[in-house]
């Protein structure tokens, strides 16, 4: 995609560490989240309460009008005093947080060898992208480490673009194998020979001290090579060149640099020591990689969302498998002979869920498991770095979302101040204990159906946090940026994404309330702020979505209208704006958010809808996947139309208002129709606009025309039998509906007999 003006020219991605705040700008967050509030109490005192009081011109239609304001004013409110309460809270533990030292990561895991396998669901990804997250993946620091590419795709397509596409997918693991197999080799052994003379009470002589640093300069120099070679298209390439190939080498040679040094110091490097080195050394290239595709055996679910995709393979760990043929397709039979397996896979102590356009930086698994490993922490179910924008987006609609998805970033570090984490699906570190603790089992087609992380909204991951709560669990983010994730790099990929976001946080609350019981019940009661959190993140949509429109769409009387609204609201936009500048934005990107948003309101609502529709019909909302291709992805018809009524509405509301004197009216409708407007300009495009009207309103023209369908006459159907789909299904109905035709069948059977 060509690069837009107006794009992003910043590649270098913000510090693993979060800056630490200054005393002043913890002293500003209080003020901003007491200033909402005491703005808020002195509107309703001096607006809405002295309107009654006076009551000289009250009916009955102006205190509908009151009341449904002040709702829509107290939820907005709420919502921004929310934001400001997180953010404080992340403030908070970015002053707080301390980095675990190397040295001690090394111990740590010298004497914890624990195994973790990832798992990356992909479905319909390019080959390239899926490549640098299993290689993001593959190249963790970690003692023994597993990692799957979960493949979704159609085992049989047709077409020959797809076919080749899948062949490259499939052949990734093997690939990257073959390709980390020198480095393996020669440091495993490095290790083992190490292991085998060393004395473990002495020091390192200069030999083997100068032997260990070259083996660091050897394995700087190969990744190195590995980064030349890369093909770099984009921002992405570019980011898993820098941060990922580079950034490791660059810290090996620097460790190896250290190493070499520690021979001038003239103290000695400690056998120990240099036995860490040696383990961190071959865990780097030590990695086992597979590829599982649950759709080639009928006895896995084929259930279309990314939460089965995973449960489909958790449920499978631990076990070997035969594969039987069966009339349905291959199904996997367990069995105890693991030396005549033709699967076996092997369950390890955590898992770890990884989006296939995901990047992860080196350290990650290392400081998130030794995290986990704490003795305070061992309720902790579920830890994770919500995940960071790629630097450097090609259009400006990409850079805006990258935006927010850092602004988030921070709002989920706040979050864990108050217990109130939710999960991330893009990554995430998950104690496989844990996830044994919430599994739902059932039986389907006689095949039993295991569900560790819930598919029944398309928000699979908020609401199994709310289940693993439920049951004693707690999650966590970790205080620093080790995660990286794309953002959707044009309006039709962002519609599809937000739209699943918005749907099924109405579909949990139920569960929420029972979580407070049960936690209630152990004694371990959701404070109010945890709950005034997890509601937000879950309902905020909704009410923020209605609110809006309302504020949109009705002629509000002039009388409940006041500057102290307005105050009450700067605080959020200006400690926004703090944030955007912080994170390498710009401030007045508030404001460009505020009409992304505006844009974005039918897609919000259309999601809000789709979770009353679940709620009504208690049929599941299909998952939408976000497409993830080089070109544009159409808009549907709806999405592109109803921005242009805003930005139509708002203009005759700022007419009308204009005309009736109603000042304060007239210049919100201003400031939305400006905002909305220029929002369509700079992220969905006036010719992209044209195009996708043309194409819905010309799309129903155009008939697919389907086969006809083969209908085949008795004669043929008895002509020949299944008698494997007859063995194994039996009678498609169980029941007997004999016709005359029976006594024919009869005669034909006592002749093959005979």
């Amino acid at each position: 995609m060509k690069r837009q003006l107006g794009a992003e020219k910043r590649l270098t991605p913000l510090p693993t560490q979060h800056e630490k705040p200054s005393d002043r700008s913890m002293l500003w967050g209080r003020v901003a989240i007491v200033a909402t509030v005491v703005f808020y109490l002195i509107y309703l005192v001096t607006t809405i309460i002295r309107q009654f009081l006076d009551g000289d011109s009250q009916t009955f239609r102006f205190t509908m009008e009151a009341v449904g304001y002040v709702i829509v004013v107290t939820f907005l409110t709420l919502s921004a005093l929310v934001y400001l309460i997180a953010r404080q809270g992340a403030l908070e533990r970015f002053s707080t947080h301390v980095r675990v030292p190397r040295a001690e990561l090394d111990r740590h895991f010298g004497e914890n060898e624990s195994s973790m396998t990832v798992l990356v669901p992909s479905y319909a990804e390019e080959p390239n992208v899926v490549r640098a997250t299993l290689l993001s993946a593959a190249l963790q620091e970690y003692p023994s480490l597993r990692v799957v590419l979960l493949l979704d795709d159609n085992p049989n397509p047709t077409d020959p673009a797809v076919i080749a596409r899948l062949e490259a997918t499939r052949a990734l693991a093997s690939d990257i194998s073959d390709l980390l197999a020198e480095p393996r080799i020669r440091l495993t052994d490095a290790r083992m020979h190490f292991e085998l003379w060393a004395d473990t009470d002495g020091v390192l002589g200069s030999d083997e001290t100068l032997d260990l640093a070259e083996h660091y300069a050897w394995a700087a120099n190969w990744l190195n090579a590995l980064a030349e070679a890369e093909t770099v298209e984009d921002h992405v390439d570019v980011f898993f060149v820098e941060q990922v190939l580079v950034a490791l080498a660059d810290e090996l040679r620097l460790t190896g640099r250290a190493i070499a040094a520690s021979i001038a110091d003239g103290s000695g490097l400690p056998v120990s020591r240099a036995s860490q080195l040696y383990r961190r050394l071959a865990w780097t290239f030590d990695t086992e990689l597979a590829v599982f595709e649950r759709k080639k055996y009928a006895s896995v679910s084929h259930e279309a969302n990314k939460a089965m995709n995973l449960n489909g393979y958790i449920g499978l760990m631990g076990a070997s498998y035969r594969i039987e043929e069966s009339p349905a397709g291959d199904i996997l039979v367990p069995t105890t002979d693991v030396a005549n397996a033709d699967l076996t896979l092997p369950d390890t102590d955590f898992l770890l869920t990884l989006d296939a356009d995901s990047i992860l930086l080196r350290d990650y698994c290392l400081r998130l498991v030794y995290f986990l490993q704490q003795p305070d922490n061992a309720r902790v179910a579920v830890t994770q770095t919500p995940y960071s924008s790629f630097r450097g987006a090609g259009s400006r609609i990409e850079r805006l979302a990258g935006a927010t998805t850092d602004i988030q970033h921070i709002l989920h570090q706040g979050m864990s101040r108050y217990g109130a984490t939710f999960w991330v699906g893009a990554n995430a570190v998950i104690r496989k204990r844990a996830v044994e603790d919430i599994v739902e089992v059932e039986y389907v087609g006689g095949f039993e159906v295991r569900r560790y992380i819930q598919d029944r909204t398309v928000i699979e991951d908020t609401e199994s946090s709310v289940d693993l709560g439920t049951h004693g669990w707690t999650l966590v983010n970790y205080p620093e940026r080790l995660s990286y994730s794309a953002t959707p790099p044009d309006f039709g990929s962002l519609v599809v994404q937000r739209r699943r976001w918005a749907n099924g946080g109405l579909l949990i609350m139920p569960k929420l309330w029972k979580q407070m019981r049960e936690r209630k019940r152990l004694g371990e009661p959701i404070s109010r702020v945890e709950l005034l959190l997890r509601v937000n993140y879950m309902a905020s949509i909704a009410w923020a979505s209605f609110g809006l429109v309302f504020l949109l769409a009705y002629p509000y009387d002039g009388r409940l209208l006041s500057p102290v609204v307005v105050m009450a609201a700067l605080p959020y936009f200006l400690c926004m704006a703090s944030d955007l500048r912080k994170t390498g934005y710009k401030a007045s990107d508030v404001l460009r958010i505020y009409g992304f948003n505006l844009i974005l309101l039918p897609v919000n609502l259309a999601g809000v809808l789709k979770s009353v529709q679940q709620a009504l019909t208690g049929k599941k909302i299909p998952f939408a996947r976000t497409p993830k291709v080089k070109n544009r992805t159409a808009v549907p018809l709806l999405y592109v139309v109803a921005p242009l009524f805003i930005v139509g509405f708002s203009a005759f509301t700022f007419w009308r208002d204009y005309t009736a004197g109603n000042w304060g009216n007239a210049s919100f409708a201003a400031f939305n129709t400006i905002l909305a407007a220029y929002a369509i300009v700079a992220y969905i495009g006036i010719g992209n606009t044209i195009a996708d009207i043309w194409r819905g309103l010309t799309n129903w023209l155009y008939v697919e025309t389907k086969p006809k369908a083969v209908v085949a006459e008795p004669a043929a159907v008895t002509a020949s039998i299944d008698w494997r789909s007859v063995l194994y299904y039996g009678h498609a109905d169980g029941a007997s509906h004999r016709t005359p035709r029976h006594r024919v069948e009869r005669a034909r059977d006592e002749e093959l007999v005979a």
